[in-house]
């Protein structure tokens, strides 16, 4: 599939709203002209789609001698901010780890542009994490509404994913030791005693100590917190590893999340990041498109639940 099949067959299932990641979708990047992105305007507008999201990147590591400096990191997101508003969109997805600090003195650009820039929340943050406490803080105290956070679903992780379980026992991990890893996530047992179960007391092999160290990367946060955050978010990675035939995620807990939105009013986008394919590509074909599908089935079913349930409380 081409960039323009992509947003063909999102518009087509009804998911209108297009994240762009630049540095991969635009071959020229970062020298993008105005008829290319005029370009870009007219491929959505044959599908009736638009821009929701940016993605940045922060190549630290560009050069072997050194880091960036924090001159050069400000300058890269000056440059990514700049790019954002040309592209007409107003949420750009920041990384992790780039320091408060540094995104402060982007904020006077971003009010300007009037881009809201978003730190995501990934696993293993969370969004009572101190390093994205420091984030808000700096909003906070700036007064601003153009700095904040961009949560990703993967911190919602209710269950571990079956077609991961799969994956390492396909890889020989035994059942038996794969089940007491998957019962120790749904315990919520800190994973670090679980790593250690499964290396020395249970002498794992490869494939095992491996799915155990996965748990430091699948947690479970409270989706009741996701409205106290509300105001510091106008978008959200919907990832998921598996739909089932139902439409129905077996590990994020949309089910809990969504209603929260809704009566937090929360009034933003979510887009889908399908991450199961490198899960299942060595036994079978992957049919992301089929998994989208599914994913924004469940969307329209959870929002119509949750709105009325929210009107039946009113």
């Amino acid at each position: 599939m081409g960039v323009e099949d992509v947003i063909a067959f999102a518009a087509s299932i009804g998911a209108r709203g297009i994240e762009i990641l630049p540095e991969q979708n635009i071959p020229t990047f970062p020298n993008v002209s105005d008829a290319q992105i005029a370009e870009w305007h007219e491929m959505l507008a044959r599908h009736g789609a638009h821009f929701t999201a940016y993605d940045m990147f922060l190549d630290t590591k560009r050069r072997k001698d050194r880091l960036m400096t924090d001159e050069e990191q400000v300058a890269s997101i000056q440059r990514d901010l700049q790019l954002c508003h040309r592209l007409g969109i107003r949420n750009m997805r920041v990384l992790i780890f780039v320091r408060p600090d540094i995104l402060e003195k982007c904020v006077p650009m971003a009010e300007k542009l009037d881009v809201h820039m978003g730190v995501e929340v990934h696993a293993p943050w969370y969004l009572d994490h101190a390093w994205i406490q420091r984030t808000i803080e700096v909003a906070d105290r700036l007064h601003t509404r153009h700095l904040g956070i961009l949560p990703d679903m993967g911190i919602f992780m209710k269950h571990y994913p079956p077609v991961m379980r799969a994956r390492y026992e396909r890889q020989g991990a035994r059942p038996e030791v794969t089940q007491f890893i998957v019962d120790s996530h749904e315990q919520k047992i800190m994973c670090e005693y679980t790593i250690y179960e499964v290396a020395v007391k249970m002498q794992g092999n490869k494939a095992e100590v491996a799915m155990a160290e996965s748990l430091r990367h699948n947690p479970f946060a409270n989706p009741k917190r996701i409205g106290d955050f509300a105001p510091y978010f106008r978008h959200i990675q919907a990832k998921f590893y598996e739909m089932t035939e139902d439409c129905r995620d077996p590990s994020l807990d949309y089910e809990a999340v969504i209603p929260e939105l809704i009566k937090a009013g929360w009034e933003g986008t979510l887009s889908s990041e399908y991450e199961g394919n490198r899960w299942i590509q060595d036994v079978m074909p992957v049919d992301s498109r089929e998994q989208v599908r599914r994913q924004h089935v469940m969307f329209e079913r959870l929002i119509a639940q949750a709105e009325a349930a929210l009107k039946a409380t009113a």
